[in-house]
């Protein structure tokens, strides 16, 4: 089976949930050693929630569906997501996909035992 053409098939999945599908950055490298594909993509900091989705959902079902079509020819694929507020002129700023921290866990709730763990008299 030919390699995929993963820029398409990425921008295919990715454009949909830009407002600007002309600012989507798109670079991938196939391992010349090793079955393995890096893909690299950018956009626009005010499209990230879209293209994340809630709980990174649409993210998720990208990242499913090209890891699919590598697997069917052989290859995996690694995916860096970068975007976010565009860099200052010291080139920082922007967003990494798995760069921030999580919000810390919320304590137990301090409710009385439940109904359904009182026991009948």
């Amino acid at each position: 089976m030919p390699s995929p053409n993963y820029e398409t098939l990425i921008r295919f999945l990715i454009q949909p949930f830009l407002e600007s599908p002309d600012a989507l950055k798109l670079d991938c490298e196939v391992s010349p050693n090793k079955p393995r594909v890096w893909v690299r993509l950018a956009f626009e900091g005010a499209d990230k929630g879209r293209v994340f989705g809630r709980g990174g959902r649409n993210i998720q079902a990208i990242r499913t569906v090209v890891e699919a079509i590598a697997q069917m020819s052989g290859y995996s694929v690694h995916l860096d997501v970068y975007g976010g507020p565009p860099a200052n002129q010291n080139g920082e700023g922007g967003y990494r996909e798995g760069s921030d921290k999580s919000p810390p866990r919320r304590p137990p709730s301090k409710r009385g035992p439940s109904r359904s763990t009182r026991h009948p008299s």
